[in-house]
């Protein structure tokens, strides 16, 4: 027993020597800068604007600094004021880039913020949604968690020209994958891509997120985020939004020609959903997916992923982290040992955790997904 104690003492003091103590201070603010608590929203807290526990101090001259504790990798951040809408920006108003931090050892990274976003007359965002997406319905309800939610739909285009059925992608985070007004950092453009392939066009289904977006896609609560409701989500899903896709429109209903996808979040519902769900959906596109933040489904993956017969994608970047990569990794190998899934895993040496790269990887994965069935 006392060796045990002492095996399990050691090693939590190896992973707690292998935290590095990242100083994060802000050099030059705005003029007139507003008088809102800053904080910052990366890779590592899932991007959350608005984290009281990654909330900046000011010292005694009034200057803004952050201490935070990461492992060894790579994380992308930003500076808010509480939210996307007070996010740090150029001086014309333009987005920036995600700052890179990359961490080695203890380290200092001095922040100049130029502008905030709703300090700068915003150039008005012209739609990009094609003309075949539509706003189903502007508060769908969601009897599982009783809410209300918006859902978008992509009709084909030869959609109203004839009587086919046609399969059906559901998708989280709606607001990011067909209109660039809607989405914070980007939309992933698949209406674009879907009006343009030469494969068998989809229809898709894309769902809102909300403020309870990290709970909303999370199979197993946490201290930290608070009570799961990724159960519930999923089971609207199944229950209450796909039987009614399937009645008022011509879909075709079996699974092997229903799919799921999303990012990120996201990513760990969808795996959840086709390891849950292996009857309803026969695809699943999981990128970039959070996996620390529900470390349990890699056991759920082992003991379930048995069940899966559809095919399952993999996408990370080595950009988003180590850990990211790794889990994925994981999660992978453990199906491959025990699923006659179709399974396929990419890892792009640049890719990072944001919807630029995910809009660049979506065609791969449809291509893979709807091959053969031409």
């Amino acid at each position: 027993m006392l060796r045990l104690t002492h095996l399990l003492f050691l090693s939590l003091f190896v992973s707690l020597l292998a935290a590095q103590k990242v100083n994060i201070e802000i050099k030059t603010l705005p003029v007139n800068n507003p008088g809102n608590s800053l904080y910052v929203a990366g890779s590592f807290n899932n991007w959350n604007p608005k984290d009281e526990q990654y909330r900046f101090s000011k010292n005694s001259d009034g200057e803004y600094f952050f201490t935070l504790k990461l492992q060894p990798g790579l994380y992308e951040f930003k500076i808010t004021r509480g939210g996307w809408d007070k996010v740090e920006c150029n001086k014309d108003g333009s987005m920036i880039a995600n700052r890179v931090l990359k961490v080695e050892r203890d380290t200092t990274i001095l922040v100049d913020i130029e502008a905030w976003a709703d300090n700068i007359a915003a150039k008005p965002k012209t739609s990009t949604a094609s003309r075949h997406v539509q706003i189903m319905d502007t508060a769908f309800y969601i009897p599982h968690l009783n809410r209300k939610r918006r859902i978008w739909i992509y009709l084909p285009e030869n959609y109203s020209t004839t009587t086919a059925r046609f399969p059906v992608l559901y998708m989280h985070d709606g607001q990011n994958i067909f209109e660039d007004t809607t989405s914070y950092a980007g939309e992933w453009g698949i209406d674009e891509f879907l009006d343009t392939t030469s494969l068998t066009t989809c229809i898709v289904v894309a769902i809102d997120n909300s403020n309870r977006r990290i709970n909303e896609y999370s199979p197993y609560g946490t201290e930290r985020f608070g009570k799961a409701e990724g159960p519930e989500y999923l089971e609207f899903i199944v229950k209450d939004l796909k039987p009614y896709i399937d009645k008022h429109y011509r879909t075709k209903k079996n699974r092997q020609n229903t799919f799921i996808a999303g990012s990120s979040m996201g990513g760990l519902i969808s795996m959840y959903a086709i390891l849950k769900y292996p009857k309803v959906f026969g695809g699943a596109g999981v990128f970039s997916p959070a996996f620390w933040v529900n470390p349990e489904i890699q056991n759920y993956t082992k003991e379930y992923g048995k069940r899966v017969k559809g095919k399952i994608y993999f996408y990370a970047g080595k950009q988003e982290s180590d850990e990211m990569v790794a889990d994925m990794q994981e999660a992978y190998n453990s199906l491959k040992e025990v699923s006659k899934a179709r399974l396929q895993i990419i890892i792009n040496e640049n890719g990072k955790h944001n919807e630029t790269t995910w809009r660049n990887e979506f065609p791969e994965f449809y291509y893979w997904l709807m091959k053969g069935k031409n």
